[in-house]
């Protein structure tokens, strides 16, 4: 979905836009579902001739600290089969075979939960005109395009809420009421779960010769949509590294964790501050709960404040070396999808 840099936050009904363009002369942003960016990246591989196999099963990694590791898995016909590499990209996320074929204490786990749940979902109604973020105090919702006849909501519940508790009235009463809209469109509602917030980071992200890539190597709250960002840098890096390699140059390979946890910090910080601010805006402490929209109203009001703010939301690179724009402009997506 084309964006045009516009993110509207919306306090108890009151309609606040902001700009999350940094002014860069860089392609122009989208907001783009993981699934599609996946769909698309791995159409456009295999045109360009790319060996990808689907269906494998019993997938485990081996002699990682060695010169030639192997990836061994079996066909969907169960044949066995052995791939003798260079490097492996462990890109299979959170709960994939990359991080689990890691010895035990090799990584350092940094977890967090946010103690926030939200319920997610999936709608043929319209789009917003901009994504937009809304806090009251009944809680937080957000209501993001997902295509032309399309939405996603987000709806913050207890981690542990059932989505059954939510038939389609109660979803279309509190979205009205939190976005501050009592004319919002509903229409068949085609998906919903709850989605518990949590941030999780593991240093470092490389084993011998198995590069830990995206989610297997973090995950972020999805408040300013980071994960697949990450995920595209990480990637990026990987790739430039392992091309410098090929021709004698192992430097990048060597300083490939490091320069992508710097990134991964600086990203968690934002998402962090961010989940807090919109979710301790419409808390019923009220010390919290003052913090926060004094925190608003700056971003709001503040040239200085809402400069920093685009500054990451587009995610530039904390060590101030230029991202690659190899890539169809920036990415944004939020939550699980």
């Amino acid at each position: 979905v084309p964006y045009d840099g516009i993110l509207e936050f919306r306090v108890d009904g009151r309609s606040h836009p902001v700009s999350d363009s940094d002014g860069s002369d860089g392609p122009p942003a989208r907001l783009c579902p993981q699934q599609v960016l996946v769909q698309k990246l791995t159409a456009t591989y295999l045109e360009d001739g790319g060996d990808l196999r689907f269906e494998a099963a019993d997938v485990s990694l081996h002699d990682l600290t060695g010169d030639r590791p192997t990836v061994r898995y079996r066909t969907a016909d169960g044949t066995p089969r052995t791939i003798t590499c260079d490097f492996v990209a462990g890109c299979d996320g959170d709960h994939g075979v990359s991080r689990t074929a890691v010895p035990d204490g090799a990584l350092t786990a940094y977890a967090f939960d946010h103690g926030i749940g939200w319920l997610t979902v999936l709608a043929d109604a319209p789009p917003p005109a901009h994504p937009l973020l809304a806090v009251s105090r009944d809680g937080f919702a957000a209501h993001f395009p997902r295509g032309p006849r399309a939405s996603r909501y987000y709806l913050q519940c207890p981690p542990d809420d059932d989505p059954g508790a939510w038939p389609e009235a109660r979803v279309w009463d509190a979205l009205r009421t939190r976005l501050g809209d009592p004319g919002l469109v509903s229409g068949p509602i085609t998906d919903r779960e709850i989605f518990r917030l949590r941030s999780l980071v593991h240093d470092p992200m490389r084993y011998g010769r198995l590069f830990l890539v995206g989610d297997a190597a973090h995950i972020v709250s999805p408040m300013g949509g980071k994960g697949m960002n990450l995920a595209l840098y990480d990637a990026d890096l990987l790739a430039r590294a392992v091309r410098d390699s090929v021709h004698g140059d192992d430097t990048a390979l060597h300083t490939y964790s490091a320069r992508c946890l710097r990134r991964v910090w600086n990203d968690q910080e934002f998402s962090h501050w961010l989940t807090r601010t919109l979710h301790d805006a419409g808390d019923a402490e009220p010390f919290l709960r003052n913090l926060a929209r004094a925190r608003l109203d700056r971003l709001f009001n503040s040239p200085a404040a809402a400069s920093a703010f685009a500054e990451l939301m587009t995610g530039l690179d904390p060590t101030g070396e230029a991202v690659t724009r190899e890539v169809p402009g920036n990415l944004s997506a939020l939550g699980g999808d």
